[in-house]
């Protein structure tokens, strides 16, 4: 059943279609593989714009979710009510994750689509031939031209320019899907928190991401990582278009908390107010009462005198 999935669903249309492409765009493998991430990235557009969306937004709202959390945290029901008062629903933390688990069989397949279509081997060759549809002549096709400028398609880059260039485009990417920090870190350091540690994940997956996947492309074909570097760049324009569209609510939400902020610090205003304005008939009671006091004594004392005056 994995087998049929994997091979009938998955990498078997990979190598045809990249096949197919290859023929139509004149035996130009990197313009069948452009053509292909294109493809794949359309396909996954909705559910990337929608998952970005939701990322941001989330993000976003962190400061609002960590104090619902610490005020309701031995009330479940009224934190759930709380939270979709403010729009926030838990279960798409875990759907953030469905396009890169998309991806990854994509990777997979495509990784082994090129070993196929671009293997020198015999074994190669044969495995392929096992694999295509019967609308595919790949006599005529053969051997395909697996050199781009000065790479080998199905070998890694021996001068590393990819692997540069996987680390610089993800990294760019995922910088656009991620939000400054200042606003949070302002809105915990004045109510004296801590920094949030959703943020500070971001902020440490910002980084590890890329490094990982270019240290990976080091070991990748080329062609592998050329996908990988189209697909960056098409997810850097579509980045660009989620900012652009969540910006009014990204203005909203901001004065929406510095109204909160400003309302914070009224409220302290009137309550240090009232602290003066009732602290101040205690104080002049208690000068009253001083003054009283030394009225009187000193009334004893001239008596005193009065009484050794008449002696």
């Amino acid at each position: 059943m994995l087998s049929f999935l994997w091979n009938d669903l998955i990498l078997n249309p990979m190598v045809n279609g990249l096949l197919w492409l290859y023929d139509i765009l004149g035996n130009n493998f990197v313009l069948a593989l452009t053509v292909f991430t294109v493809i794949v990235r359309v396909l996954t557009l909705p559910l990337n714009i929608r998952q970005q969306k939701s990322m941001l937004k989330t993000q976003e709202m962190q400061p609002q979710i960590k104090a619902i959390q610490e005020k309701y945290r031995d009330n479940p029901q009224k934190m759930q009510e709380e939270f979709q008062r403010i729009g926030y629903n838990p279960t798409e933390t875990l759907s953030g994750c469905l396009p890169l688990i998309i991806q990854m069989p994509i990777l997979i397949g495509l990784y082994r689509a090129i070993f196929f279509l671009l293997g020198s081997t015999p074994q190669a060759l044969f495995e392929l031939t096992e694999r295509l549809y019967s609308s595919i002549n790949l006599t005529a096709l053969l051997p395909l031209d697996n050199h781009f400028l000065w790479m080998n398609l199905s070998q890694p880059d021996p001068f590393y320019v990819l692997p540069i260039l996987v680390f610089a485009t993800m990294f760019l990417q995922q910088k656009l899907l991620t939000p400054a920090p200042q606003a949070q870190q302002k809105s915990n350091t004045k109510k004296g928190q801590q920094p949030d540690p959703m943020g500070q994940m971001n902020q440490t997956m910002l980084y590890t991401m890329p490094i990982m996947f270019g240290f990976l492309s080091v070991q990748f074909s080329s062609g592998l990582s050329i996908y990988w570097v189209l697909a960056n760049i098409i997810g850097i324009f579509q980045g660009y278009y989620v900012r652009r569209a969540m910006a009014p609510h990204r203005e909203a939400s901001e004065a929406r908390r510095e109204a909160n902020e400003q309302k914070g610090l009224v409220s302290d205003n009137s309550e240090s107010s009232e602290k003066k304005e009732t602290s101040k008939p205690a104080s002049l009671k208690s000068a009253n009462g001083a003054d009283a006091r030394q009225k009187s004594s000193e009334k004893r004392r001239t008596s005193k005198r009065k009484r050794k005056a008449r002696r």
